[in-house]
């Protein structure tokens, strides 16, 4: 299973849609939060392309974009092989 990082912030509603569709899938992912981890947010800007919302998704090395993007994956049925690649 790859590696899925996502860059979050309180109380962000499209942050806990993407964490819970993960979660509904047994999915285990690492949250940082860009609020409270010094330098998160420039690091989150730099891997995702200069995009300043959250959540930004990161399955692998394959950034998926934001909560959106993520369901859009699941669906076009493009999110489990995703998940799998790794």
């Amino acid at each position: 299973m790859s590696n899925v990082v996502m860059y979050t912030t309180m109380f962000c509603p499209f942050c806990y849609r993407a964490k819970k569709l993960l979660s509904k899938k047994g999915v285990e992912f690492t949250e940082i939060d860009i609020g409270a981890v010094a330098g998160a947010r420039d690091e989150m800007l730099q891997r995702a392309g200069g995009r300043h919302t959250v959540p930004q998704i990161f399955i692998g090395q394959t950034h998926v974009g934001g909560c959106d993007d993520l369901f859009a994956l699941e669906r076009e049925n493009r999110l489990d092989p995703l998940l799998r690649a790794g």
